[in-house]
């Protein structure tokens, strides 16, 4: 019975070690400066189609952050083409972090996703070129589960940045926080930039007393 429980607790003390080094493994930031700018980057997810301009999630993060958020979003806008307008926005405002919200469109139209994920990738590497960090976000795949696609996790974990994969999926499949299937309402974008706003924290970006 001894020895049993001795196995318990080791067997214990390992997952917890586990846990520690999965956690100090995760993808970290750079602290953001004062004046620091940010790219939301994105198509109607981040213009803030289903709502005003104004209460679109880089509104929201802006508030949140103190900090100039620009929102680069265009409705419609497919990877290719986001990936083509790229390149000249980060030379423009020259932003400390890129958040690269992007391929929903690519899915809508099924387009090959692994050109889509070949376009992220090379959105990924103008940021890096440009000293820009990046966050991740994933966008639904809709089907008969309401979940990212595959590709993001393999984009982040490729990249070691940091991924947020679960926000808009939980939002979409909220019917109150939606303006229809495939965009929130102000209040979806407005719990979509608190979310945004969580996983700066978490990876370092900004203080956690903001």
């Amino acid at each position: 019975m001894i020895h049993t429980i001795k196995n318990y607790a080791s067997l214990i003390l390992i997952l917890l070690m586990a846990g520690l080094t999965a956690c100090d493994s995760s993808p970290q930031l750079t602290p953001l400066s004062n004046n620091a700018v940010i790219l939301a980057f994105g198509d109607s997810l981040t213009y803030g189609t289903g709502t005003d301009k104004q209460l679109a999630y880089p509104a929201h993060l802006q508030k949140l952050l103190s900090k100039t958020v620009i929102n680069a979003g265009v409705p419609g806008e497919v990877s290719k083409t986001g990936l083509n307008r790229l390149g000249s926005l980060l030379k423009r405002h020259r932003p400390e972090l890129l958040i690269l919200c992007h391929g929903g469109n690519d899915m809508l139209r099924h387009y090959n996703l692994k050109q889509t994920k070949d376009n992220l990738q090379k959105m990924i590497n103008l940021a890096k070129a440009s000293n820009t960090q990046v966050v991740l976000i994933g966008v639904p795949q809709f089907g008969v589960y309401l979940s990212s696609a595959d590709f993001y996790q393999k984009l982040a974990d490729s990249n070691q940045i940091p991924l947020e994969n679960t926000a808009l999926s939980d939002i979409l499949a909220d019917a109150r926080l939606k303006s229809d299937q495939i965009h929130p309402n102000a209040e979806g974008y407005a719990l979509f930039a608190k979310k945004i706003h969580l996983i700066l924290q978490q990876t370092g970006a900004i203080s956690s007393t903001i």
